[in-house]
């Protein structure tokens, strides 16, 4: 199977420029970062750039299901179908920076499973059983065609794929369960294959089939969230454009560190406790150097100031080459050997992380030069 190309958005309103730009250069994907203290609404962004579009498929990655009622996702997706029929992803996750910029930390497992069901089970156009404290309410989505005949509203003829983040075993399990694909991060990549095998014997258990939704049989459509960044001549990865360009998708890594030893929020099972200690001294004295200082009960604000989209102020110390070398970042023929490899280990979809309305532009531009007119 040929591999799809992505780009991740982080959701400015007026980002269907960028999508439109990608739909022309040969992308097949267009993803969209779903986080509301920091990005403007997901749901509105992926509308425009439905409306403005007539290829590339458009999805959540990750929606937060803390956000919104499940009906409402639903609801939203369904909607944005009209405009683009057939092109829409619901991709889910437990919530990262969409709960911790809030100071909270993710979902639970089981919390995260029921969500999914709901949504999934809406735009298959099922009664699905609602629950809010100790009420339990059977909901559908009533003006649709085929719960009434109505048409004007929703598109749930055309299917929704619902797709899961997961990288833990637990999240893997219900992947196979009840989810039409998989989402993962490059940081995670290395373990598709051992994730494989989690998904496809619980695929099997459930009788979860992933064939309409572009895998095959017991196996899931994979995609991989990954920060990218094609070398010009001359560069490295300590040069200012990348580092511009990479640096902002590489810190929340550090951020989460932070956040498993000293914030309130979620830290996506990544421990390193002398980075996290490096990180906590550079947050403060950040947010002391501020008129007024931040109280320590809002540094986590700080710690999320600029997530996915700049660096602050000293943060590229905290970049590292290393890390960057797992990601699609090299040069043209570098990225082609790695997706490749991604390839052979069962990876469908590369969604790589543009940060900046420029550096998704440069990430456009040169991918499709580079990597998509030579494969």
């Amino acid at each position: 199977m040929k591999m799809d190309y992505g780009i991740l958005i982080p959701c400015y309103i007026d980002a269907w420029h960028e999508v439109k730009a990608a739909e022309e250069a040969g992308f097949t994907h267009a993803w969209f970062a779903d986080s509301q203290l920091i990005y403007s609404d997901v749901w509105a962004t992926m509308a425009l750039a439905a409306q403005n579009t007539s290829t590339i498929k458009l999805g959540t990655l990750v929606g937060i299901p803390s956000n919104r009622l499940a009906p409402v996702t639903a609801a939203a997706a369904a909607t944005i179908n009209k405009i683009a029929p057939g092109r829409v992803i619901v991709g889910l996750g437990t919530g990262y920076t969409g709960r911790n910029t809030m100071g909270l930390p993710a979902l639970t497992m089981n919390q995260f499973a029921e969500y999914a069901a709901q949504v999934k089970g809406l735009l298959a156009g099922e009664d699905v059983l609602f629950r809010e404290g100790q009420r339990e309410r059977w909901i559908r989505l009533i003006h649709s065609k085929s719960n009434s005949g109505r048409d004007e509203f929703f598109n749930i003829e055309d299917p929704i794929p619902v797709m899961l983040a997961a990288n833990g075993p637990r999240g893997q399990k219900i992947v196979g369960e009840i989810s039409d694909g998989w989402i993962t991060t490059s940081r995670s990549a290395t373990g598709v294959p051992q994730g494989l095998p989690t998904i496809n014997e619980s695929a099997t258990a459930a009788g979860n089939s992933f064939d309409h939704a572009g895998g095959y049989g017991t196996k899931p459509y994979v995609t991989v969230l990954t920060p990218a960044c094609v070398l010009r001549d001359g560069e490295t990865f300590e040069s200012e454009r990348v580092i511009r360009n990479v640096g902002p998708a590489l810190i929340p890594g550090v951020h989460a560190m932070w956040e498993g030893a000293y914030g309130p929020g979620s830290n996506l099972g990544m421990a390193n406790p002398d980075l996290a200690g490096m990180y906590d001294q550079y947050i403060r004295e950040y947010g002391d150097r501020k008129s007024p200082p931040t109280p320590d009960d809002r540094r986590y604000l700080d710690v999320h100031e600029g997530h996915y989209v700049y660096l602050k102020e000293g943060e590229e110390q905290f970049v590292s080459s290393e890390v960057m070398a797992s990601t699609l970042t090299g040069t043209g023929e570098q990225i082609n050997k790695k997706l490749d490899e991604l390839e052979a280990v069962g990876v469908n979809n590369v969604a790589m992380a543009a940060v900046t309305r420029q550096a998704a532009s440069e990430l456009i531009a040169d991918f499709s030069e580079q990597v998509i007119q030579k494969r």
